[in-house]
């Protein structure tokens, strides 16, 4: 199976930060390049191009049939690495954010199982601590797609019936997760000024 943790590792010594999502993704599929140079591939891909519903694998390695999906969410932070500047915005919406990850995870199950994944990783990462620390209450609506660490997730994850209807819309159907995952958060970079200058992930591992 890909190293992912490997992969982070090294990857954090020339990228320790991004400025989007797509910053991210491209960074991430160079440094696979690099690692292992002789397996394809592919960003964007949809491994369903007869289907009515459009899901799109953010990474795809035909070679080794890993699909990887990925989240990017910041805080506020503004700092220069390596002569070039970084302006990141507060993204907010976390209650979004996580669902939209554990809704990665969900379509990763569900490309190993209908093909054509063997394995699968879903990678979070982020400069804002409240996704990997626990929320002070319980009562919050989005409880049941909380991802802090040493969370485990499984099963149905619905919103609280207290839900605003246009808080979940477009996410309104609840997620369902075959297997059981251990959530565990790791440091990936510090950057040495700025308030919400630690970045950790978080990895999903899937398959074989």
């Amino acid at each position: 199976m890909l190293d992912v943790d490997c992969l982070m590792t090294g990857l954090a010594e020339t990228r320790p930060i991004f400025h989007n999502e797509a910053d991210f993704q491209h960074a991430l599929a160079w440094q696979i390049h690099q690692e292992l140079p002789d397996c394809q591939i592919r960003l964007e891909f949809n491994p369903d191009p007869d289907s009515a519903e459009r899901r799109y694998l953010d990474i795809w390695l035909p070679t080794v049939g890993t699909a990887i999906e990925l989240k990017y969410c910041s805080r506020k932070l503004d700092t220069t690495f390596a002569g070039e500047r970084f302006a990141l915005k507060n993204q907010n919406a976390n209650d979004h954010r996580r669902y939209d990850f554990l809704k990665d995870v969900q379509r990763l199950e569900q490309s190993i199982t209908n093909g054509p994944a063997k394995a699968g990783f879903a990678i979070f990462l982020t400069n804002d601590h409240l996704y990997w620390q626990p929320a002070d209450g319980s009562d919050v609506v989005d409880a049941a797609f909380h991802i802090y660490d040493g969370r485990e997730i499984t099963g149905n994850l619905a919103w609280s019936e207290s839900a605003n209807p246009g808080t979940i819309k477009g996410r309104v159907e609840p997620i369902t997760l075959i297997g059981s995952y251990n959530l565990h958060w790791q440091d990936y970079a510090t950057l040495p000024e700025g308030r919400y200058a630690q970045f950790r992930y978080l990895t999903v591992k899937l398959g074989d």
